[in-house]
């Protein structure tokens, strides 16, 4: 059966189910009320305390109700059926490497004596490892 109190203007809808006397019973909110209440705090420059109180409910509840309704979107995302993978391994056809041509041309200053060196682009790494112990 289904109960509806008017609190502070708002509308507080709630199941009502059997209970023992003196046993105090857990209120049960419809889908409709929470949608709602969730909807009224989601207004900018409103307070979820606020909400909570103008619909006679505790504001942690609605807080969790809120909370609750923003992780729902996400799990459905995570339910839907996975996108079909890429393959793991597509072959690419590159081009040959192109071998350098010329020298590469070093010039060093020191005080008033220049120096300067050429070497072969074939052996870049040997003149990688030279400038590397030369500015040491």
């Amino acid at each position: 059966m289904l109960v509806s109190t008017s609190t502070l203007g708002g509308h507080v809808d709630t199941i009502d189910s059997k209970t023992g006397p003196g046993r105090r019973r857990r209120r049960l909110h419809s889908d409709a009320f929470k949608a709602d209440a969730i909807a009224a705090a989601a207004q900018p420059g409103v307070s979820m305390a606020a909400v909570a109180l103008a619909r006679g409910i505790n504001a942690n509840l609605l807080r969790r109700w809120v909370r609750e309704a923003e992780v729902a979107p996400v799990l459905a995302l995570s339910n839907r059926a996975p996108a079909p993978s890429p393959p793991a391994f597509v072959a690419v056809q590159l081009p040959e490497p192109v071998t350098p041509v010329g020298d590469i041309r070093v010039e060093l200053r020191r005080g008033s004596t220049t120096m300067t060196v050429a070497w072969p682009m074939a052996a870049i790494a040997e003149c990688a490892s030279w400038m590397r112990e030369l500015l040491r």
